[in-house]
Parts: C-alpha cells; structure tokens; sequence
C-alpha cells in the first residue's frame, strides 16, 4: 500500500504501474497509439461512443429526436471499448484529440462536421433540430446554465469521487471524504432546484435534463458506483422523483443500451444501425 503521507517530488515523473484498473492506458501524453480507421455506415450521423454516463447522453438524445419524429437523426452507433484503449486508435483521434468518448461525425455538411464533448454534441443536436432546448433567450440560457454545471460538475462525481471510492488501488478517507462531501453538495443543488421545477430548466425537458440524468439520476437510481446508500440518496426525494420520472421515458430506456457492451445480454447493443436493434 502506498504511503498516506506521500511527499511530491520536486519533479513528477510518469509511472506506468501507477493508477490502478485504468493503468495500462493512461498515459501522460496524446495522440494515436495506433493506426486504426473507424467503421462507417450508412446513416447521416456517425456516432463512436460507449454507455458510459458521459455516452448515454447523445444516445439518449438521438433516441430522443426520433421518437420526437426527427428522421434526418437516424444514425450509426459503434463502440470505442476505452478499456481496450479504441480510443487511441488514429481514427478516433481525428474525430477527438482529446481521446474521450463520446465523438460524432455529422456527414450532412460539407465538409462533414467533427463533434466531441457531450455537452457540445447535445447543443450541436438540438440547434440542428431545434428540439430540447427552448427557443426563448431566457429560458435557452437557463437549459445552458444547467447544462454547463453538469459538465463543470461531474468531474468531482466521476473522476473524483468515483475514482477514489471505486476504483482506486487504495482507499483512503481523505479524498473520499472530500468527494463525497462535494457529490451530496451537488445532490443538494439538484434538489432545491428541483423543488420548484418539474425539470431541471423548468417546465420542459431538455437537453440539461439529458445531461444531468446521465450522471446524477444513474447515481440516485444506483446504477453508478453503487454508491447509492453510501451517499443516502434518499435524502434528495426531489431528485430521485426526477430521476424515475426520465428513467420511465421509451427513449431514455433505449439509449442507456446503445454501445453497452457488460451487464444482463438483453441490456447490451453494442452497436446500433437501426431501430430494430433495440427490440
């Protein structure tokens, strides 16, 4: 076990045996690893993802805009299996330097649109359809106002407290402490927020509700980290009524499938090129 009173050297150094599940691909540089072109198929939009809370997002939000009758946005869904470290491979890179999934390449422009980060591919998608988020300046900035937080936010919820209390080599109190102190502050700005509104904006559903649900409503539903006793979710009712309420929604069902690749076989698809592959 690692020494709690570590001292930082004078000089980091990179250590390949260093950071437990994830050590055998995290690296301190970028770049492609490996020379690898992406698969294409034959829909308008391209998606490279896994059903990460991160990836869900632009699944669900597909699933979303058909079901809203939006046929311009059928699309392909391949997996990037982060584990296997696919999204070092040269072709993903084009679409995403920074190497994180999801990354969407929209093919109906010319030349065809790049899109990477969640948050930007949501908003990308809903100005193109014009659909999930409001059209009024004020009710657009406060989609976007939640739609920032959770993309500000969710790095203490992931990177932070899910590393340390999940899945680092060893467990010490102090970041977890840390973190989970920050993740239920966060639960506690959901739920005031919440009190009032039906939706996390408002009266309507968005793509912040897309956004959030994908971390925070996993999360209170138990279905991230297995944390959730552990954080007494059942403190924040207004965000677990939240979080059931979108859970019970058709589209949100399908998408949290699509590029599953673990779990029960009825609950993975891990590639989608039509409707029927949800069935």
């Amino acid at each position: 076990m690692s020494d709690p009173t570590y001292t930082p050297p004078k000089v980091w150094s990179f250590d390949a045996e260093n950071g437990g599940e994830f050590a055998s691909i995290n690296r301190p540089t970028a770049g492609p690893r490996f020379d690898k072109e992406l698969p294409r198929g034959k829909h308008p939009f391209q998606l490279h993802s896994l059903a990460t809370p991160n990836g869900v997002k632009v699944s669900i939000m597909f699933e979303e805009l058909l079901a809203a009758g939006f046929s311009d946005a059928e699309y392909d869904a391949y997996p990037i299996r982060i584990g296997d470290g696919d999204q070092f491979g040269s072709g993903f890179v084009n679409i995403n330097p920074n190497s994180k999934i999801p990354a969407l390449i929209d093919t109906t422009t010319t030349p065809e649109t790049r899109i990477f980060e969640s948050g930007s591919i949501l908003l990308y998608l809903a100005d193109k359809f014009d659909a999930f988020i409001p059209v009024d300046h004020a009710g657009r900035t406060e989609c976007l106002n939640w739609l920032f937080w959770q993309m500000g936010s969710a790095p203490f919820l992931g990177g932070g407290f899910g590393h340390f209390y999940k899945y680092a080599p060893e467990k010490y109190q102090y970041p977890i402490d840390r973190y989970t102190m920050e993740v239920k502050r966060q639960l506690d700005v959901l739920d005031k927020q919440l009190a009032n509104n039906q939706y996390i904006a408002g009266d309507s559903y968005t793509i912040a509700d897309i956004a959030i649900w994908s971390w925070y409503g996993q999360v209170a539903l138990n279905r991230a980290y297995e944390a959730a006793e552990f954080l007494q979710v059942h403190e924040y009712k207004n965000v677990l009524r939240w979080a059931n309420d979108i859970d019970q929604r058709p589209a949100v069902k399908r998408g949290v499938k699509v590029n599953r690749t673990w779990g029960e076989e009825e609950e993975q698809v891990p590639e989608r090129h039509q409707a029927a592959d949800l069935d």
